[in-house]
């Protein structure tokens, strides 16, 4: 499964001193960084830990849907 499909979401969080990244798409996944890139790297790594741990367990993977809209 390619990995750099899922949405990730970057942002600063100053209460964390970081920048987070999130991915919507696959529940309670998401990374930090000290840089905008460094987030978004560790966002790679744990896409595919997550995807991982999902097959070992049996649970099915969400398929990336690309952009996902907001209200």
């Amino acid at each position: 499964m390619n990995t750099d499909r899922y949405e990730v979401i970057l942002y600063w969080s100053a209460e964390d001193g970081r920048f987070i990244a999130e991915i919507p798409e696959l529940p309670g996944c998401m990374a930090d960084g000290e840089t905008y890139v460094e987030a978004a790297e560790n966002a790679q790594k744990v896409i595919s830990e997550w995807i991982e741990t999902a097959k070992k367990l049996g649970r099915a993977i969400p398929e990336p849907l690309g952009r996902l809209a907001y209200a």
